[in-house]
């Protein structure tokens, strides 16, 4: 019999219970209905049943995880988590639990990026390799630097390390990329510290501007002077000066900070606006720079460092063709280009100065991927939701948790979150560029040794600095491209970290959904985040 009309009915054997005589009911044609009888069922009500029937499958399976074994991606839709046997084909497109999070009623969910391991990708043993070693005695060093390491508590060589410190002893200037928390700083002070000690040189006239032989550029006084001491206590063993030269302050200033013992720094650590500064009014030369380090590549391409890079690289005895194991050049300057991303431009401003064709590419298998030693969270909130969920955050986190950072994507949100915490009792402290020199002087610093356990910054703090006492990253605002989110999840599970950390994210707008779609396809996937922009080097000029 036909019970509507809401669509092409299917014919469909269904037992109905026996009714018993008398009762009363009868069949929609009046006559009862015969043992074994078909019964149409219109197709949208057997959709309405099967999708019943679905949903109460799911209720009940909420509890008990639907797959076994331990998880790559941990959803709060079961149905949507990954196993870590589980894998993903090349050009197969895995169902995301991030699919639907441009709908309102998406609000609420979340997933969770499971460690996959246990250390860091830069502490697992590299295959080995002609002129590499498991230490770093093995790999060439002079005692003075293995006197510095030792002071610095410095092991065995991380991967980028065992593989930068070979190529850059032999002179080759260098692309040299590798994920956060790596050890770049060593794996380039190491190798042009050790060039520096094996051809010494006459001292710099006294009376003369400052001419170091070696120079590092870097994008911040925070990370110039974080690097600075490295470098300090590598060269205190080998009697090598190392001085920092950051801006804010007047020229007198800027000539005392040059100001060393003869025969004047041998290492000169500064950022771009100082540096160019003091290379304007004389009191620096870069006759005698052997090596030059452009530390944090992205960021020194950012258009208000562009210009600045540019005069600095004029200024250095650069020579196209120079670089390369060749015989001695006084005028050969050895240029290290260091990042975990290389920005668009950047070979472009190079081939400006130097051969960028002749560099030596060094990066690692970890490069452009997640790291999978750190928990990873991603929660789609309303914007009004963050606050509070934030708070309960950081309230519901023990003392002995470890430091946190809280990163926006603006000064002002910056100091308008710090002013909410300071009502809510919760002492932190504030690091944003548009503070001025002297209010930033001492924040970090104050940060790494444990003074104040909560720091709320912008990308400022997400390139190069050494945090790893930090076990909390919390994306308030959601970064605005992959690079920024790689930098931000590397300031935990760093080497010489306790812990490997979690980063946990908030996702509040349309855009940032579509950022989120990609990371979680490269976590299911396991590869490199998409899109990231390398350096492309031009072919060797012909002669």
């Amino acid at each position: 019999m036909a019970l509507g009309r809401a669509g092409p009915a299917l014919a469909l054997p269904l037992l109905l219970p026996r009714r018993p005589a008398g009762s009363g009911t009868t069949a929609a044609a009046g006559s009862p209905q015969p043992p074994g009888a078909v019964v149409r069922v219109p197709w949208a009500l057997r959709q309405r049943l099967q999708r019943g029937a679905q949903r109460r499958r799911r209720e009940q399976g909420e509890a008990a995880a639907p797959r076994s074994g331990k998880l790559l991606l941990r959803s709060r839709r079961p149905e949507l988590s990954q196993p870590r046997w589980q894998t993903v084909g090349r050009w197969e497109q895995p169902p995301l639990v991030s699919a639907g999070w441009k709908h309102r009623k998406a609000y609420g969910d979340y997933f969770q990026l499971e460690p996959s391991q246990e250390a860091a990708p830069a502490l697992q043993a590299l295959p080995a390799e002609a002129g590499q070693g498991p230490t770093f005695a093995e790999l060439g060093l002079q005692p003075v630097l293995l006197a510095g390491l030792e002071r610095l508590s410095i092991g065995r060589p991380t991967a980028v390390q065992r593989l930068a410190i070979p190529a850059l002893r032999r002179g080759r200037s260098a692309l040299c990329a590798a994920e956060t928390g790596s050890g770049k700083t060593l794996a380039y002070l190491l190798p042009l510290l050790e060039r520096l000690l094996g051809r010494p040189e006459a001292p710099a006239e006294a009376a003369g501007p400052a001419a170091p032989r070696g120079l590092v550029v870097l994008p911040s006084r925070e990370l110039a002077a974080q690097v600075g001491a490295v470098a300090a206590a590598l060269c205190a063993p080998a009697g090598l000066a190392v001085r920092g030269l950051t801006g804010g302050g007047a020229a007198g200033g800027l000539r005392r900070q040059l100001r060393a013992p003869p025969p004047g720094p041998a290492v000169l650590l500064g950022t771009p606006g100082a540096l160019r500064e003091a290379l304007r009014r004389r009191f620096l030369a870069l006759e005698r720079l052997r090596w030059m380090v452009l530390d944090e590549a992205d960021s020194l391409m950012d258009e208000s460092f562009t210009e600045l890079l540019e005069e600095i690289l004029a200024y250095a005895p650069l020579a196209a063709g120079a670089p390369g194991p060749a015989g001695p050049d006084e005028e050969r300057t050895q240029v290290v280009v260091v990042g975990a991303t290389f920005p668009a431009g950047l070979s472009e401003t190079l081939a400006k100065f130097t051969d960028v064709g002749q560099f030596v590419t060094l990066s690692t298998q970890s490069l452009h991927r997640l790291p999978p030693h750190v928990q990873q969270k991603f929660v789609r909130l309303k914007g009004r939701d963050k606050l509070p969920e934030l708070l309960q955050l950081l309230k519901e986190r023990p003392s002995s948790g470890g430091a946190v950072l809280i990163f926006c994507n603006s000064a002002s949100t910056v100091n308008w979150l710090g002013y909410i915490l300071d009502d809510h009792k919760i002492k932190h402290l504030r690091l944003q560029g548009q503070m001025s020199a002297a209010a930033r002087a001492g924040i970090f610093a104050s940060f790494q040794k444990g003074d104040v356990s909560v720091l709320v910054c912008t990308d400022l703090a997400s390139r190069g600095l050494d945090t790893s006492s930090v076990q909390l990253v919390v994306n308030y605002d959601f970064p605005d491209t992959l690079q920024d989110y790689l930098h931000r999840a590397g300031r935990v599970g760093r080497v010489g970290s306790k812990a490997p950390g979690a980063v946990v994210s908030f996702v509040t707008h349309r855009w940032d959904v579509d950022l989120v779609r990609k990371i979680e396809t490269a976590a299911r996937k396991r590869t490199g985040l998409p899109g990231m922009d390398s350096i492309n080097k031009p072919p060797p000029k012909g002669g």
